[in-house]
């Protein structure tokens, strides 16, 4: 509290120290959504719920909805259980789609669909259809994203499917495929590779003409004990990887346990602590915090649990700590996170997951001051659902939490992201659990655009949409 307080006295100090004459400015504005409209992307898309999500709407995917050079791009199954790529000129109403020649194989919510751009050459990169196994790559022709108006959109502008990347192969066991545009414009594909409690993050690049296996960056081995029991395999769950902008590249992360005698009861999650490293030589090192380098992409020396000043929000694996939330940076290169669990205060001992996140499951918003401390506030909404929160910030340092159902809270940059309220409800959504978010498009028109599915049941399809609200100009 007295560190809060400080923070919270800082901040007044500086609101309230007198302009120089001739350099009073207005205010930045706080958080605000206006909804200007909602696009159905597919009347029917495929419904099936698996591991508590849906295919076409899970919190990993990165990007299935993406906006480049004034188009928008969206990625999905149809209910027949075909790949489609739309794409709309900004603010248009409706969306071209093409098929790019594969069928999902699985009712697996794992196996995705995740879209990137390669600067270098324009082209539009799929992965899909992956969770522990084989993938399908699909890769368009050069310039298609740089030309969108002058080609148009047909499925022969997209390559046959592969198996490989172009001719690389990467893992048998393959899940969480998320691309990531380089500040030099060479694109990254990061992945898992193993299976949950027993897996090692990876890194390919792409550099315009080849893909090349940078390899593996964290550890899946190394002891972990808590007051119940110790595990000597896990996996790293990232809640994100992303450059800022000035090039250095981030990620906040969670620990899974292999070995459940890590938990107070068989029904919990062996999720535990909140960690961050970064790079700034693109992925080939990685720094603790502190600044300390914890790991080489690549070698044997690799990020592991037991790695010193990993942990930058320290809780045992009794609270059902949720992986793979979300991540954001602001105007400075500071990154925020949210996380989500169930707090002390509701009992020291989740038993059932998914009811006792339902029940008492909050978010809270992770981030780095400009003091270069960090700072944790509870958004005071409950979560009412075992599902993932996505965050974005505005062009102001304004942050907006986007909530299981489509509801929207925000926190002012003002306050110091401590004045969480709720901008927007849900109200007539019908959304099913969590929801995606352009996170490419805020920056490019100020628009969050926010992809959803209309809530179902069994395996009847149901509408997929996005709905555009338009924040602070």
């Amino acid at each position: 509290m007295k560190r809060r307080t400080l923070l919270a006295t800082a901040l007044l100090g500086t609101v309230a120290a007198p302009a120089l004459a001739g350099t009073a400015r207005a205010a930045a504005p706080g958080p605000s959504v206006t909804r200007t409209g909602t696009t159905t992307l597919d009347s029917q898309a495929i419904f099936f719920v698996s591991y508590d999500g849906l295919v076409n709407n899970n919190s990993f995917q990165k990007n299935a909805l993406l906006t480049y050079k004034g188009y928008q791009y969206a990625a999905w199954y149809t209910a027949d259980r075909n790949a489609v790529i739309g794409r709309r000129v900004l603010g248009a109403s409706t969306w071209s789609t093409v098929k790019v020649g594969h069928t999902l194989r699985y009712d697996d919510s794992h196996n995705v669909i995740s879209m990137g751009v390669s600067k270098t050459d324009g082209r539009l990169h799929l992965h899909m259809d992956s969770h522990s196994d084989g993938f399908t790559y699909v890769k368009s022709v050069a310039g298609l994203m740089d030309n969108p108006a002058g080609l148009t959109w047909i499925a022969s502008r997209f390559g046959a499917p592969q198996s490989t990347l172009d001719g690389l192969t990467l893992t048998s066991q393959f899940t969480y495929p998320q691309f990531v545009s380089t500040p030099d414009g060479k694109l990254q594909l990061s992945y898992r590779v193993g299976v949950s409690g027993n897996g090692r993050n990876a890194l390919a690049e792409y550099n315009g003409t080849s893909w090349t296996v940078l390899g593996e960056w964290s550890a899946s081995t190394g002891t972990y004990t808590s007051e119940h029991g110790s595990s000597t395999v896990r996996n790293m769950y990232l809640h994100g990887i992303d450059y800022d902008r000035n090039g250095r590249l981030h990620s906040f992360f969670t620990w899974r346990e292999q070995n459940g005698a890590v938990m107070c009861n068989s029904g919990g999650l062996t999720n535990h602590d909140t960690g961050y490293v970064y790079s700034d030589d693109r992925g080939r090192t990685w720094r603790n915090n502190a600044g300390t380098v914890v790991g080489t992409t690549g070698t044997s020396n690799t990020v592991a649990v037991t790695d010193s000043g990993l942990v930058i929000d320290a809780l045992n694996p009794d609270h059902s700590l949720m992986n793979q939330e979300s991540q954001a940076t602001d105007s400075a290169g500071r990154p925020h996170a949210i996380i989500s669990y169930v707090p002390g205060r509701f009992g020291q001992c989740t038993t059932n997951y998914v009811a006792d996140r339902t029940a008492n499951g909050r978010a809270f918003h992770v981030r780095k001051t400009a003091a270069g401390a960090w700072s944790k506030t509870e958004i005071p909404i409950a979560l009412n659902s075992s599902q993932r929160t996505r965050l974005v910030l505005d062009k102001y340092d304004n942050a907006y939490a986007i909530l299981p159902f489509g509801r929207i809270a925000a926190a002012s940059a003002a306050s110091g992201h401590t004045d969480w309220t709720t901008l927007f409800d849900g109200s007539g959504l019908d959304a099913f659990g969590e929801v995606l978010v352009d996170e490419t498009r805020i920056a490019q028109d100020g628009v969050l655009s926010v992809l959803y599915q209309v809530r179902s049941t069994g395996t009847t399809p149901s509408a997929l949409r996005v709905v555009d609200f338009a924040l602070p100009a």
